[in-house]
């Protein structure tokens, strides 16, 4: 836990003086007191805690931070990855709940990663669905053991990313029983895609309540000093 800073307080009183034939004297005196801590401020918005999308509109030559794009489905979940300007899928996970959790930590771990980029799903009029409720009951579970390692949780909407995961794999002309196998991977590709490329526009983040998590966040240092754009794994290898 990171340490509180503190400062010191200086409190004046008055005491009175009585002495005989004379007026009533206030005089002053300096009485120190105890230090207190400064209070922990809750973050509020993405302005105090921006995703890398934002990192990098705000700076060209910036090039630390890795995503992890999540498409959270029903029975599965498909699994992305952007680092520096390259997205590529990764997995289908069919676990749930707590095993979900845990396995995206893991693969968070192996790939450096410092955001995850969760899709939330929104009707084609932007509203939120039911199934939104329950995206947001994974997020913000993920969002608290996230913050245990510094790491940030977002949610950006994903309406379409599926059927147009869909058509770009008919493109690249996978067969019918490639794309089920790995259509929920693709469209967390497209997630990150349009993550990027609107610059975090419309990202929300998710917050655990613990103020000294939410330190834990704002003092994370999303680096990676040994990032070569030249070394990145294959495209699309998966």
């Amino acid at each position: 836990m990171r340490s509180l800073q503190y400062f010191p307080s200086v409190t004046i009183s008055f005491r009175i003086q009585k002495d005989v034939n004379t007026l009533l004297v206030p005089r002053l005196s300096l009485i120190r007191t105890r230090n207190y801590p400064l209070p922990l401020r809750a973050a509020t918005s993405t302005d105090e805690i921006p995703p890398n999308a934002v990192r990098r509109k705000t700076d060209s030559n910036w090039r630390g931070g890795f995503s992890l794009g999540v498409d959270l489905g029903l029975s599965r979940t498909g699994v992305a990855l952007s680092k520096g300007y390259t997205f590529r899928p990764l997995t289908v996970l069919k676990s749930r709940g707590q095993k979900l959790e845990t396995r995206l930590l893991e693969i968070a771990e192996e790939e450096e990663v410092d955001e995850f980029i969760i899709g939330l799903p929104r009707s084609s009029d932007g509203k939120e669905t039911v199934q939104s409720n329950k995206v947001r009951s994974v997020a913000g579970r993920l969002a608290v053991l996230a913050a245990e390692r510094g790491w940030r949780v977002y949610v950006f909407d994903e309406h379409g990313t599926s059927s147009e995961a869909s058509d770009r794999m008919i493109v690249m002309g996978l067969g019918k029983s490639e794309r089920q196998n790995r259509e929920d991977a693709y469209a967390a590709v497209i997630l990150l895609e349009r993550y990027f490329s609107t610059q975090g526009l419309g990202t929300e983040i998710i917050l655990p309540k613990s103020l000294d998590l939410q330190e834990k966040i704002k003092n994370s240092a999303p680096k990676d000093p040994d990032f070569l754009p030249g070394k990145l794994e294959e495209y699309y290898k998966f």
